[in-house]
């Protein structure tokens, strides 16, 4: 499922969704916390369509480095796309959607962590930012 290990892939997933605006990224660290996944990375959108279109860059990007997700859920309606990459599951929630529901409570017990290094390590420079 191609060549990125578990934190370079969620890392990747995490600058993804970072270059589409998404809104309160959050990693967990599932690995003690369920049998299911290594890493929830969640994040919401400001509308159903943006919730889409961090899906589609998800996808898009991830297809580029050779992966794809084993399973997509609720992406026709955009309030809460899940994506099941195996090692990492990733849930891209409109606010209201992600307020309801409260992974981040419902995984208490799951430690937050910090990709930034990662995500350094894995971000292609695309040249100048414009700002």
């Amino acid at each position: 499922m191609g060549g990125l290990g578990t934190e370079e892939k969620t890392a990747l997933i995490s600058q993804i969704v970072a270059d589409r605006k998404a809104i309160d990224v959050v990693v967990l660290d599932m690995a003690n916390a369920s049998s299911i996944t290594d890493y929830f990375l969640i994040c919401s959108g400001g509308s159903e369509r943006q919730v889409q279109a961090i899906a589609d860059a998800i996808d898009e990007q991830l297809k580029k480095a050779g992966m794809t997700a084993l399973g997509v859920e609720g992406y026709r309606d955009g309030r809460w796309i899940l994506m099941d990459f195996g090692d990492v599951i990733v849930h891209i929630f409109s606010q209201e959607l992600r307020d309801f529901y409260d992974l981040e409570r419902l995984w208490a017990n799951a430690p937050k962590i910090d990709l930034s290094r990662e995500i350094a390590s894995v971000t292609p420079h695309h040249g100048a930012s414009v700002g």
